[in-house]
């Protein structure tokens, strides 16, 4: 039976009407890894049958892929049902398929045609302006910039791999130029992945770090060295008190007129 042996090992996320493009996406994950995204997405057909005929007149073959089809329906409208919270349970509860279930929350919580063109523009815009704030660290501006992308791929966007990559080298603060323009004078950027340009990206970050870090401990340490050079030196000077004396003949005599 489809997805029997994996029906314990993905625990469907609770949707409570708030960011349903992220919960639609680990839904189909589950779906797909269940072998039941077809069902959800579309459903299934009935088999052919005369208008007055009933399911005992269907044959062995169509009565078996009939009662298979309504089982991963079964299945796939149950994960739906448990993943949602009660209040958005009512929107679906007289729904007797998955796809029917599906179907109205796409409706009510992705938006139609031209609201999500809207905002697929305003995101547009947000990912050609994003750019890296001054002292904000590559972490963040990574997960700010990921963020927009991320959305933008919900809404449909089809961000090729060369436009991301030549996004985060274009974006990044000055202390980044040295390796941005090693990147580029040795790399295919047109070939280069993501993931390669963020490891070379980080890398780079920590040993910035490193060299920050580094700075302020050697100028600590000298300015201990050069203290501890002058308490020294003030310990051997020789510190001399009372009158001046100057050599006389056989023996040392005051200097200063008596």
């Amino acid at each position: 039976m489809k997805g029997s042996s994996r029906s314990s090992e993905l625990k469907a996320p609770i949707f409570d009407g708030e960011n349903y493009d992220f919960w639609r996406i680990r839904m189909t994950t589950i779906f797909k890894s269940y072998d039941l995204w077809d069902m959800v997405q579309y459903g299934y057909e009935l088999p052919e049958m005369e208008v007055d005929a009933l399911e005992e007149d269907l044959t062995e073959t169509q009565l078996k892929t009939l009662k298979q089809n309504r089982i991963e329906d079964a299945r796939a409208l149950g994960i739906i049902q448990g993943a949602v919270s009660n209040t958005i349970f009512l929107r679906i509860a007289n729904e007797e398929s998955a796809n029917g279930a599906w179907e109205v929350l796409q409706q009510e919580y992705r938006g139609d045609t031209k609201v999500r063109k809207v905002k697929l523009q305003s995101l547009r815009r947000d990912f050609e302006y994003t750019r890296m704030r001054e002292n904000e660290l590559l972490k963040d501006y990574f997960t700010r910039l990921f963020d927009i992308v991320n959305k933008m791929k919900t809404y449909g966007e089809e961000l090729p791999n060369e436009r991301i990559v030549q996004k985060m080298l274009i974006s990044l603060t000055k202390p980044y130029d040295s390796i941005v323009s090693v990147i580029e004078e040795t790399k295919d950027t047109e070939t280069l992945s993501v993931q390669d340009v963020m490891t070379s990206l980080r890398a780079f970050d920590q040993m910035l770090e490193r060299h920050a870090d580094f700075a302020p401990e050697k100028a600590f340490q000298s300015l201990n060295v050069g203290s501890s050079s002058q308490a020294s030196a003030s310990k051997q000077k020789p510190q001399w008190k009372g009158k001046i004396k100057k050599y006389e003949g056989n023996g040392y005599q005051n200097s200063r007129p008596t």
